[in-house]
């Protein structure tokens, strides 16, 4: 897929981006080869190839589920403006 220098303009437009009108063919000529890239990529044969969370086999470091710290619930509720069956009451905001 091959881009004019209006697309590019038109795309750096719409991204926001001040392109500088010597840098047009620059950038053109890099969206191109990524665009090469990618139709290289399309002609690859998948079908069978069980999808990946991730490109390399990684194993996520995870700590031992232990509880580290005390049911303070009654201690807060207590100083809260508002409680009432162990739910916290609050003002209503929306009408």
């Amino acid at each position: 897929m091959a881009l004019s220098s209006e697309q590019i303009e038109r795309l750096a437009r719409l991204a926001r981006l001040a392109l500088p009108d010597d840098a047009v063919d620059a950038t053109r000529i890099q969206l191109d080869s990524i665009f090469d890239i990618i139709a290289q990529m399309r002609t690859v044969d998948t079908s069978g190839i069980e999808p990946m969370s991730h490109p390399q086999e990684l194993s996520a470091r995870l700590r031992d589920d232990i509880v580290t710290e005390t049911d303070r619930r009654a201690a807060f509720q207590a100083v809260a403006p508002q409680a009432e069956a162990g739910l916290y009451l609050v003002p209503k905001v929306i009408e």
